[in-house]
């Protein structure tokens, strides 16, 4: 095992138990900072795979406007102490039986894919790499898929949020 092998998997276990706390936390300022570690870890990431500037930009847009931002807008529009309503609905299960489905959908398509056995397209290091960046991101043959599926994560996100946020009134 080399070096790089053995620091990708300390940070990478580090940003996964870190985006376990962000969904299992109860108080929203925690849940904001697990957040922060989550996204740090990522830049790390990105560092390992030599893309410092999408390691910069994680850090610069992502620590550094919109957790802090949100950060800010917890704290002045909640409460900073524990919630006393259970994280669980009554639908979990329903949830968890959809989630699976969808989980399970995605792994038989991506399996049934000839692209997933195929090597990444090279990045020319003469070029600016801002440039081949983007172009391996709208390239069929690149990182389309991956971008098209953070795009569908983003947007669920944003629905969940909508809902969270929603004011029921009984």
């Amino acid at each position: 095992m080399t070096p790089e092998m053995l620091i990708f998997i300390i940070i990478a276990t580090i940003t996964l138990g870190a985006a376990f706390m962000v969904v299992s936390s109860r108080n929203l300022v925690h849940v904001a900072l697990w957040l922060i570690v989550t996204l740090f870890g990522v830049a790390l990431l990105f560092t390992l795979l030599s893309a410092g500037f999408l390691a910069i930009a994680q850090v610069v847009i992502y620590i550094g406007a919109i957790a802090i931002l949100l950060i800010f807008a917890i704290m002045l529009t909640r409460r900073t102490k524990e919630d006393v309503k259970s994280t669980f609905n009554s639908n979990w299960r329903w949830a968890l039986f959809i989630g699976f489905l969808f989980f399970t959908g995605l792994l038989v398509i991506l399996m049934n894919w000839s692209g997933i056995a195929a090597a990444p397209p090279e990045l020319d290091s003469r070029a600016n790499p801002v440039v081949e960046i983007g172009l391996a991101l709208v390239n069929p043959n690149g990182y389309l898929l991956v971008f098209e599926l953070a795009s569908v994560l983003l947007l669920a996100a944003l629905v969940g949020s909508i809902f969270v946020a929603w004011d029921r009134r009984k």
